[in-house]
C-alpha cells in the first residue's frame, strides 16, 4: 500500500503490526497464567496461544519471509525493513516460548495430575493399561506407520506442514552403518490415548507409545536416538487473480502449492543430537534462524484434547447457553409465531453468544427455505461450518424453486478447500454460486430474503458482524441487525448486484460500503468531529474492532484528539494506533478485552452534534477492509436499538477484569478493580442481562 497523503511516519507514530499481534498472543498468554480461573480453561489458553502462533508463522511470517527473499527493502511505516521485523518477531517469540512452556509445563501439568488427569510413559503403565496400550498400537497405529529410511536410494521425505515426526537414528549391528529413517506421527490419531486408571484417568502419549514399540518397526537394527521434530510452511502464496481464467481452479493449484510451500519454522527437540539436528536443518534448507528447540513437548496445540475430556466439567466455566432473544420469546404469544412478522414489527439487534444463533440467524434462513411466500434468498459466505445447517436449508429452498444466489469466498484463509467443496454441493443444487470480484475478498456478512405479501414484494435483511458459522457463534462475540426497512434493503441489493454483475459506478443510500466509499466516509466523520471540537463544541467518537492497522485513519485520529475530540477504541487484536502520546494522540484511549469469547464485533460511533451515529458490520479499520475487500456497515437509526449499542461500548470500557488499557509506549497493562470497586466483567455482565431475560433493546415499533 501507498500512504499517498501520509504526513507521518516513524516508530513514534506507529507500533509495528507483527509485534502488534504478538502483543495480543501474550494478552492471550495472561489468561493461561492467571490463577483465578479454572483449571481446564487455561489449558485451552495455551492451546489457543499455540494455534495462534502456528498461523502467525504460515501467514505473517511467510509473507515477510518472501518479502526478504526478494530483496524487498521498503520500509513499513514505523521504519523496519523485512529482516528488521523477522529479527524482533524471532526476539519476542523466543521470550514467549519460554513463557507459554514454563506456564503449562510447571504450573497447568502439575494442578491437572493433582486433579487426576495424569500423565504417563508406557512404562510406568500397570500390565492391564499395557496391554490395553499395545491392543490400541497394534489395531490403531501400526497398520498407519511407514516408516521411511533416508540413504542413497531415499531421498529426504516430503514433510508436511505442522506434522510431527520423529527422526530416528540407527546402527546396523553386523556392519556397524549408521542409518537415518523418519517415522511421522499419525495426525489422524488423538494426540493422548485415554486410559481409566485406578488413580485418575491416564493420558499415553501417541509419540511415547511409538517410541516404545521403535523396535517392531525396525527388527534387527539398533535404535540409537528418536527425537521428535515439526514443520511450519508458508501460508502466504503469491496469486494473480488479473490472469486466472478460472477463480476456483487457481485455489485449488494455490491450496496444492501450499502443502509444498517453504518452511518457514522448524520446532525442534532440543535433545535430538547435533549432526541429526544439522541433516535436517540442511535438507529443509533452512537457517538457524528457523529453528526453535523445545525442551519436552512439541505442539502444544494439541492440549484442546485435554480440555475436551469427559467428566471434568468442574475445572471449567460454567457452561452458557445462549439465550432465545425476546423480540422471538414474545412472539411465541402468537399462534404461529413466524420470523417474519417479528421482523415486520420490529427491527432488532441479536448479540452472540449471548442471543442464541440458531433461534435467529439460523432460524432466519431456515424459515426462508420453507417459507411458499419466500421467491429469492441471496447471502454472502466468508466461513462456515463443515456439515452447516444454514447451507443445506439454501439447498433445500432451492430444490423447492426458490431463486437461491450465494457469493462464496473462495479464498478466506484456510477455509480454502471447505469452501470450495461447499461452492460444489451448492451448485450440484441449483444454487446459483458466484465467486465475487477479481482482486477483492467479499467479507460482507449478509443476506437478503424476498417474500411476496399482500402488499407486494417484502425485502428481510440481516446484517452481521460475523461469519454465518454456528460453531464459532458459540464463542465469537457478534452483532446481527435484522430490518425490512427499504433504504436498507435497497443497499443490500445493490452489494449484491455489484458483487454479481457490472456496477463500478453503483452508489447507496444510507450504508457505508468498502472499497470504494468506505474509506472516505469514515474520513468524512471524523473530520465532522473534528470541526465541533475546533469551533468549541463536543466532538467523541468509540470505536470497536477486531484490528486497527489503516495508516492514513490512524493519522486522522491523531488530528482529531490534537483538536480536542475524545475517542475511546476498542481494538480486540493489532492496534497501530499509539495512545496518550503528548501533543499526538492525548485525547485518545486503546482498549482490549480478553476472555472466555472471542471479540468480534465491529461497532462505530459518531457524537455528530448530538444526533449520534452507530454503525455496525464486517469492516475493520485496515486496508485490506477499505480498499481490497467489499464490506458492509449499517446505521442503526432506531433510538432504542442505539441505547444498546451505548450499553454495549460502555460495558467494555469500563470493564476492569478483562480490559487491558495499551500505554503510550506500545505496552498494554491490564486493568483491576480498585478497593471498593464494583466487579465489571464484560462477558459476565453481558450473560447475566441475557439470562435475565432482559430486552436488549425496547421494541422499536414502525
Amino acid at each position: 500500500m501507498k500512504d499517498v497523503g501520509l504526513k507521518i511516519s516513524g516508530p513514534e507514530y506507529f507500533d509495528n503490526y507483527e509485534l502488534s499481534w504478538l502483543k495480543f498472543n501474550w494478552r492471550v498468554l495472561a489468561e493461561a497464567e492467571r490463577d483465578d480461573l479454572p483449571l481446564l480453561e487455561r489449558v485451552k489458553f495455551i492451546g489457543i496461544v499455540c494455534s495462534n502462533l502456528d498461523e502467525f508463522f504460515q501467514k505473517r511470517v511467510g509473507g515477510l519471509k518472501r518479502q526478504f527473499h526478494a530483496g524487498m527493502k521498503d520500509l513499513t511505516v514505523d521504519g523496519r525493513t523485512p529482516s528488521d521485523q523477522l529479527r524482533a518477531i524471532r526476539k519476542d517469540v523466543l521470550k514467549m516460548i519460554k513463557r507459554y512452556r514454563a506456564c503449562y509445563l510447571e504450573i497447568l501439568k502439575p494442578l491437572l495430575e493433582k486433579e487426576g488427569i495424569l500423565f504417563r510413559d508406557y512404562t510406568m503403565l500397570e500390565p492391564a493399561l499395557q496391554l490395553k496400550a499395545d491392543d490400541y498400537f497394534e489395531k490403531q497405529i501400526y497398520p498407519i506407520i511407514t516408516p521411511l529410511a533416508v540413504d542413497e536410494a531415499h531421498p529426504f521425505p516430503f514433510i508436511s506442514n505442522k506434522s510431527r515426526s520423529l527422526a530416528i537414528t540407527l546402527k546396523h549391528p553386523g556392519t556397524g552403518q549408521n542409518l537415518f529413517a523418519r517415522i511421522k506421527i499419525p495426525s489422524n490419531r488423538p494426540r493422548w490415548i485415554e486410559l481409566d486408571g485406578s488413580t485418575g484417568k491416564i493420558l499415553l502419549s501417541v509419540k511415547d507409545l511409538i517410541l516404545a514399540k521403535l523396535n517392531r518397526f525396525f527388527p534387527g537394527v539398533d535404535v540409537i536416538s528418536a527425537n521428535v521434530f515439526r514443520v511450519t510452511r508458508n501460508a502466504d502464496i503469491e496469486r494473480n487473480e488479473e490472469e486466472a481464467d478460472d477463480l476456483l481452479e487457481m485455489i485449488e493449484e494455490e491450496l496444492r502449492e501450499r502443502r509444498f510451500a517453504k518452511v518457514v519454522r522448524l520446532e525442534i527437540d532440543k535433545k535430538m543430537p547435533d549432526r541429526v539436528k544439522k541433516y535436517i536443518i540442511q535438507n529443509l534448507g533452512l537457517k538457524k534462524t528457523d529453528v526453535f528447540e523445545m525442551d519436552g513437548p512439541i505442539g502444544l496445540a494439541d492440549v484442546m484434547q485435554i480440555y475436551s475430556l469427559k467428566g471434568f466439567d468442574h475445572l471449567k466455566f460454567e457452561p452458557w447457553t445462549p439465550t432465545l432473544h425476546p423480540v422471538f420469546r414474545h412472539s411465541m404469544d402468537e399462534a404461529s409465531p413466524s420470523v417474519f412478522n417479528v421482523i415486520r414489527k420490529n427491527d432488532f439487534i441479536v448479540h452472540h453468544p449471548y442471543h442464541s444463533f440458531e433461534t435467529s440467524t439460523q432460524r432466519f434462513v431456515e424459515e426462508a427455505s420453507k417459507d411458499p411466500k419466500v421467491l429469492a434468498i441471496k447471502q454472502t459466505m466468508y466461513r462456515t461450518s463443515r456439515d452447516s445447517p444454514l447451507m443445506h436449508a439454501l439447498m433445500r429452498a432451492a430444490d423447492a424453486d426458490k431463486q437461491v444466489a450465494i457469493l462464496i469466498e473462495l479464498k478466506a484463509r484456510f477455509d480454502e478447500e471447505r469452501n470450495i467443496l461447499w461452492a460444489q454441493r451448492l451448485e450440484k443444487a441449483g444454487v446459483h454460486v458466484s465467486y465475487g470480484i477479481s482482486g477483492l475478498k467479499i467479507h460482507s456478512k449478509i443476506t437478503i430474503v424476498v417474500r411476496e405479501e399482500r402488499d407486494g414484494l417484502r425485502r428481510y435483511i440481516h446484517i452481521g458482524t460475523g461469519n454465518y458459522h454456528p460453531d464459532t457463534a458459540q464463542l465469537y462475540e457478534d452483532l446481527g441487525y435484522f430490518t425490512c426497512r427499504e433504504d436498507i434493503a435497497s443497499d443490500v441489493s445493490d452489494v449484491f448486484n455489484l458483487l454479481t454483475g457490472y456496477a463500478p459506478d453503483q452508489t447507496f443510500k444510507k450504508s457505508l460500503v468498502a472499497p470504494k466509499h468506505l474509506r472516505n466516509q469514515i474520513m468524512d466523520l471524523i473530520d465532522s468531529e473534528i470541526f465541533e471540537a475546533t469551533n468549541g463544541r463536543k466532538g467523541r467518537i468509540i470505536a470497536k474492532m477486531n484490528s486497527l492497522e489503516d495508516p492514513l485513519i490512524i493519522q486522522r485520529l491523531y488530528e482529531a484528539s490534537r483538536e480536542g475530540v475524545k475517542i475511546d477504541l476498542i481494538v480486540r487484536g493489532v492496534c497501530r494506533l499509539l495512545p496518550q502520546k503528548k501533543g499526538l494522540s492525548d485525547n485518545i484511549k486503546v482498549h482490549s478485552i480478553i476472555g472466555r469469547f472471542l471479540e468480534h464485533s465491529r461497532c462505530y460511533y459518531f457524537y455528530n452534534k448530538g444526533n449520534e451515529r452507530y454503525y455496525i458490520g464486517s469492516a475493520d479499520l485496515m486496508h485490506r477492509n477499505l480498499d481490497a475487500r467489499v464490506e458492509l456497515l449499517a446505521p442503526i437509526e432506531h433510538p432504542e436499538l442505539k441505547s444498546y449499542l451505548k450499553f454495549m461500548l460502555n460495558v467494555n470500557i469500563n470493564d476492569n477484569m478483562q480490559r487491558w488499557v495499551m500505554k503510550p509506549n506500545g505496552k498494554y497493562k491490564r486493568m483491576k478493580p480498585q478497593k471498593g470497586q464494583k466487579l465489571r466483567n464484560t462477558h459476565e455482565l453481558l450473560m447475566n442481562h441475557a439470562k435475565a431475560n432482559l430486552e436488549p433493546i425496547p421494541r422499536a415499533e414502525r
